[in-house]
């Protein structure tokens, strides 16, 4: 065995095996173990489980980035989809069939495996109401209100989501604030087909508001990825003003700082900049990009360049400065 790589699916499962992992890991120098898991939940919370302090690196694995699907990215099929593997590349049912079923399964087999819920319809209603929050500020007593479901509950299912990686939140920039600033966080689910099949549609929703709210999750799982594959990640955050003044990403790192607003239209105009150039003029360090679904990089205010999102998202590449972008 000297020498060989072993690989441990599902290791939540069966926690046990961590102790034997160690021991091996001791007395066997060059063996490699690779232990993937959809959840850390319950190794965190066990006492008694061995988390291989000093031995062992955590590393997460996104849905696809465009970088990986190459020629096969396609940004309507992303914002439709979403960029799941299982989703993308089905194995016999139509992807579109998969997607509907993903999450009931997910719920069926990961969430009830964990044992941390006991009402599985109260949490597939919050996870209903919680869709209408992807990409906005996070209000838990208003989705408390309208899902019925007091508030303390609701706090431990969104650390669920958190620890299940089916979701995420995204603090605020506050530093060296110059403005009064809001103090919530946005949400966003990790992936946008699985936001857009969670979301409720009626007569009354405006397609294109879905289709806006599903390219800016879109670009936030990008974001995400990209920046969990750096050897030194960066901090992800947004940006909002208490009087409504917003934008929508910001990246901030040792040699990295900027800022970027999604618009889900073919133009871009010297207005879409107006956020961009307030956080600018605040942090003058700061690039800013519109990304935009033209095709067209261009110059549309004193301190921000337009540039193509699908682009954009095909050329981010773990490894590659996202800075240089409008500059070449």
């Amino acid at each position: 065995m000297e020498g060989q790589t072993v690989i441990i699916d599902e290791i939540q499962r069966a926690p046990g095996l961590l102790e034997v992992v160690h021991a091996l890991m001791d007395r066997r120098r060059g063996l490699r173990f690779i232990m993937t898991g959809s959840s850390a939940r319950k190794l965190k919370r066990n006492a008694s489980v061995d988390l291989l302090g000093g031995r062992a690196v955590k590393r997460t694995c996104h849905p696809f980035i465009a970088a990986e699907m190459g020629d096969d990215f396609n940004l309507q099929d992303a914002l439709r989809l979403g960029m799941i593997p299982l989703v993308r590349y089905p194995v016999a049912a139509k992807s579109e069939d998969v997607l509907k079923t993903y999450l009931d399964l997910y719920l069926e087999e990961e969430i009830t495996a964990e044992g941390v819920i006991r009402n599985l319809d109260s949490f597939s209603r919050f996870l209903k109401v919680a869709s209408f929050s992807h990409g906005s500020v996070l209000s838990v007593s208003g989705i408390s209100r309208e899902a019925g479901i007091k508030r303390s509950t609701l706090d431990s299912y969104f650390d669920i989501l958190e620890e299940m990686l089916v979701a995420s939140r995204l603090p605020v920039f506050n530093k060296r604030a110059k403005r009064q600033l809001i103090g919530h966080d946005k949400f966003y689910f990790f992936d946008a087909g699985v936001f857009r099949s969670l979301r409720p549609k009626g007569p009354l929703d405006n397609p294109n508001e879905i289709d806006g709210v599903c390219l800016e999750g879109l670009v936030h799982q990008h974001l995400r990825a990209w920046n969990d594959y750096l050897d030194e990640p960066n901090e992800l955050y947004f940006w909002r003003t208490k009087n409504g003044v917003e934008v929508d990403f910001v990246i901030y790192g040792e040699s990295t700082f900027i800022a970027l607003e999604v618009k889900n239209s073919t133009h871009a105009e010297r207005r879409d900049a107006a956020s961009l150039e307030s956080f600018i003029s605040d942090y003058p360090q700061a690039k800013g990009l519109l990304l935009y679904r033209g095709e067209r990089t261009m110059q549309v205010s004193q301190h921000v360049m337009a540039v193509s999102v699908e682009q954009f998202l095909r050329d981010l590449v773990p490894g590659r400065d996202i800075c240089t972008w409008g500059s070449r």
